[in-house]
């Protein structure tokens, strides 16, 4: 469990081609989980679009319904039945709709999905997307299944339907070779695959033809990229070198293969950002060890330095689990203690659950009661808070660069519109000049949250 994760996210393509008279039935795709789910839903419009079905933001408008999950998390998939169970409802009205379930979750629930939401029609994993229009041409009774996993799959030659926006995803590695024991990924997603640096040099140029100015790199390992001779650094390099992008990130890496060779990219290549969301998941060795993380924390801390050395500026991200199995109070302590020296800009946090399917599930012990968990969850979330809120602060007077992506879904106290973008650290800064969306402008901060930067336009 390395890319953050989004929990749901309204996909919203730029476009979608006229649909033929084989194909003009109309789509509607919803997203759960990571920025993994979401570029894998703008590759599943594309490879429908071609086929010609029609893509729609309105599910009430849908011939198709296809929600694309995430298996992480037991939450996530409690919403996602949820929530197809409430579409079905549509069928009232809308007798032939055709409701499926994508990516993850269906990967990871082949078994029990038919039992738990029966009127599900299709259930594909995250390999099969090429093999949509073929399955939906077909009619059965019963729901059908496609979730066979394959290591040569890297959706080459699928150029994606992208969002509109700022910023464009771009998956350069897809599956998992780590094994953590509490992770579901390398089950539902596979092994480790590199796309071809060309492939990928070509979807950025296409990118930037497009107008889009930052371009975020995409992996469950997103460091562990190496194709022939080109590594993750190379590929950094090469990537930022484009006309027309500004920006540059990547999410999520894997301590294990950060190497100096990336972090000198990151320092001297102007185009890449500096932020980083490197998960440690806990401060202790012992359940570091039990993770199978394959890093100590002292590693851990000595990575951190060189990066603060090499980027100054950079700001840090990471993902903490409280009540992993055995974890004592010592373990937690530990984690408590190094989330204070470190001092995150902010972390993704959560309590252990169990993923039917992985190591920990089948292998270890539970035994961390669920109050005990929440406290520790509760603990952790209050220190992140302040931390994040203090280091926010030390921004106020400072001039920072904004790209800006549009009207912020909150309206000022007096009612006026405010406007919202992206530091080059990757937080959130609001102002209330209107700005066009994609231009990159210079604030003042003048005032800050735990979360985001308040400013206005530097004169």
């Amino acid at each position: 469990m390395n890319l953050p994760i989004l929990e749901d996210v309204e996909y919203r393509p730029a476009a979608s081609r006229p649909g033929t008279a084989a194909g003009s039935r109309s789509v509607y795709i919803e997203t759960y989980g990571c920025q993994m789910n979401v570029a894998d839903s703008e590759l599943v419009a594309s490879i429908l679009n071609e086929s010609g079905y029609q893509i729609t933001t309105a599910a009430e408008e849908a011939d198709i319904i296809l929600l694309n999950t995430c298996a992480v998390r037991e939450h996530a998939e409690e919403r996602v039945i949820g929530r197809i169970s409430q579409l079905n409802g549509l069928r009232a009205h809308r007798p032939n709709l055709t409701l499926g379930v994508l990516g993850c979750m269906a990967q990871h629930l082949s078994k029990s999905l038919p039992v738990r939401a029966p009127f599900v029609d299709l259930v594909m994993g995250p390999d099969a997307y090429r093999r949509l229009p073929e399955i939906l041409a077909q009619s059965s009774d019963d729901a059908l299944f496609d979730v066979r996993l394959d290591r040569a799959e890297n959706y080459i030659g699928v150029d994606p339907v992208r969002r509109t926006g700022t910023n464009a995803w771009v998956t350069i590695i897809r599956g998992c070779d780590k094994f953590c024991t509490f992770c579901i990924v390398p089950y539902v997603r596979g092994r480790e695959r590199s796309v071809s640096p060309g492939q990928i040099v070509d979807q950025v140029k296409r990118i930037a033809q497009e107008g889009f100015k930052e371009v975020t790199l995409l992996g469950q390992t997103v460091n562990s990229y190496r194709e022939g001779d080109t590594d993750f650094a190379d590929l950094l390099r090469e990537v930022s070198a484009i006309d027309g992008i500004e920006r540059v990130r990547f999410t999520s890496p894997y301590p294990v293969d950060f190497t100096d060779r990336v972090i000198a990219a990151m320092a001297e290549v102007n185009e890449v950002c500096p932020s980083l969301h490197l998960p440690v998941q806990s401060g202790s060795n012992k359940q570091l060890d039990t993770m199978q993380r394959g890093y100590t924390i002292e590693e851990y801390r000595e990575l951190i330095r060189k990066l603060r050395i090499a980027i100054p500026d950079i700001a840090l991200t990471t993902d903490i689990i409280t009540g992993f199995c055995g974890e004592s109070d010592e373990d937690f302590r530990l984690t408590y203690e190094l989330m204070e020296e470190i001092r995150y800009d902010s972390a993704f946090m959560f309590k252990y659950s169990a993923r039917e399917g992985t190591y920990a599930h089948k292998k270890m012990n539970d035994n961390i009661p669920e109050e005990i968990k929440g406290q520790r969850l509760q603990q952790v979330i209050k220190l992140q808070e302040s931390i994040s809120r203090e280091v926010n602060q030390q921004y106020i007077g400072q001039t920072v660069e904004v790209l800006v992506e549009g009207p912020s879904k909150r309206p000022a106290k007096d009612g006026q519109p405010r406007f919202y973008g992206r530091t080059r650290q990757g937080k959130t800064a609001i102002l209330t000049q209107e700005i066009q969306a994609n231009e990159i402008v210079n604030i003042r901060v003048t005032d800050t949250t735990s979360h985001t930067l308040l400013g206005e336009i530097a004169e």
